[in-house]
């Protein structure tokens, strides 16, 4: 028996047969994760273009950590924002607005003339790459069929980081190429126009969420869409079940921040806000952002470092196609401690290797080796199952405020991790830094052990009456006696 089988009978569903929904249900994924791809592509631009816009723009450290970190700050609001819409609005609409979002930011950010201007583009930037952080997965988790879940949702962290792989090798190639030129960022900024462009046209042809759909009592609407992405026995009993769950939460007439009195819905916030943050502060955005200065530092030269930095992309890259094989076959929970002791014991090597090697190209080789593996921990474990666990543990009727609360709470810590990076390296050293990435890493460990519930090869409607049953006893006993 197949793992995609074994979920879906363990889901009690049965599994779609081949067919043009198959088809129709890969291209949406295609198209809605190029909010995915714009996301990595913005967050990693930045890496190498940061040394050439320092020179034009005369940026100081702590202006370095501001130009850096407003595109997070602006991805906190972006998420709570683009969570609260995507209730009221539909996810697909969302989508299309972060699109025109996308394309207006990174205008004013190529065309911006010096540092006030710059960060306003990057905070508009980040109001897309928030927003997209949350709605996309939220869109691809409720067209999904549960056995195919884990595998549809993380390929949007695929598309995350070849985005950023794409930027570092934009970086390198126009970097190498016309590097003496003023300006040469501009160009490194400005190509992430295309994507923006191809997902607000792919988007034009996509269908809303189906789920969202039944969320607002447009059940024929839902249906027909269910039955573009499944076989039609499948797509029937599927909104029977997306129905039956739709009017229960009406029923329940709440659907906001008074939910937050129910200890069960409180719980999952708590679940999904300690996730959010435990993505954070393994330290990993302190590579993709400032990589380029990490190896610099290090002792590579400054074109040494943008070649050498491609190898952070590419094995962000690989690794998530490990990370959606094993997601396919392996709980959530195991997975992502597995990943947050590998990701510890790097940065903790990180620490000590650079305290006692000589600097030069030997240390900053033995540097570079380290991070790579950093981030096939991360990248590999932790990311895949961050994202896919809170597009799954929030109710319908909640799930864009749930995940839009948890996104603000992960971009907030992002952005700290942006702003305060190249401070404490300047003022701690490289060394002590990492130090205090690995401590934070067993404060994560020991968390994720005490608390993440195992979601794997359940529906999204069977994991929030699993979750209601376990908060509520009562509400359990009734449910047994009826």
């Amino acid at each position: 028996m197949s793992h995609d089988t074994h979920d879906a009978v363990q889901s009690g569903t049965t599994p779609s047969t081949p067919g043009p929904h198959t088809r129709r249900l890969k291209l949406l994924t295609v198209v809605a994760t190029f909010g995915g791809l714009l996301f990595g592509y913005d967050t990693g631009v930045i890496n190498g273009a940061l040394p050439y816009m320092t020179d034009d723009l005369g940026l100081t450290p702590a202006t370095e950590g501001v130009v850096t970190s407003s595109l997070l700050l602006g991805a906190a609001f972006g998420a709570f924002l683009g969570g609260r819409i995507s209730d009221r609005r539909g996810r697909r609409t969302m989508i299309l607005w972060l699109a025109v979002l996308f394309a207006v930011g990174t205008l004013i950010c190529t065309f911006a003339p010096g540092v006030a201007l710059m960060v306003l583009g990057r905070v508009v930037l980040g109001l897309a790459v928030g927003g997209a952080s949350v709605t996309v997965i939220a869109y691809l988790s409720e067209v999904s069929p549960a056995e195919r879940r884990g595998r549809l949702v993380t390929q949007n962290e695929l598309m995350i980081v070849s985005g950023q792989l794409l930027a570092f090798l934009c970086n390198a190639v126009i970097g190498g190429i016309w590097g003496e030129a003023g300006g040469v960022w501009r160009w490194m900024l400005v190509i992430a126009t295309l994507p923006a462009v191809a997902l607000w046209v792919g988007m034009l042809a996509m269908p809303e969420s189906p789920r969202w759909l039944a969320s607002r009592g447009r059940f024929g609407e839902a249906l027909a869409v269910l039955q573009q992405v499944r076989d039609a026995k499948r797509a029937e009993a599927e909104l029977a079940e997306v129905r039956a769950l739709a009017e229960e939460d009406r029923a329940a007439q709440t659907a906001g921040w008074r939910d937050l009195a129910v200890p069960w819905i409180r719980r999952i916030v708590v679940v999904g806000l300690a996730i959010a943050v435990m993505q954070q502060i393994t330290g990993v955005n302190s590579i993709m952002y400032y990589g380029t200065q990490i190896l610099t530092e290090s002792g590579f030269d400054r074109d040494g470092a943008l070649i050498a930095n491609i190898a952070n992309g590419v094995i962000s890259v690989l690794a998530t196609f490990v990370g959606i094989w094993l997601l396919g076959r392996v709980p959530r929970r195991p997975m992502l401690v597995v990943g947050q002791i590998g990701t510890f014991c790097a940065l903790l090597l990180v620490g000590v290797l650079s305290l006692v090697l000589p600097e030069g190209v030997g240390r900053a080789s033995v540097v570079l080796g380290l991070t790579v593996t950093f981030l096939a921990f991360q990248q590999g474990a932790i990311s895949p199952v961050t994202w896919l666990m809170l597009s799954e543990i929030f109710p319908l009727k909640l799930r864009g405020l749930g995940m839009g609360v948890c996104g603000l709470m992960l971009w907030i810590v992002n952005f700290l991790v942006g702003l305060l990076f190249p401070i404490l390296v300047a003022g701690i050293g490289i060394s002590a830094t990492f130090f205090l990435f690995a401590g934070l890493g067993v404060c994560a460990m020991l968390v994720a052990r005490a608390i993440v519930p195992e979601t794997k090869g359940r529906t999204l409607e069977q994991l929030e009456r699993e979750f209601k049953r376990a908060g509520d006893p009562a509400s359990a006993t009734a449910e047994v006696t009826r």
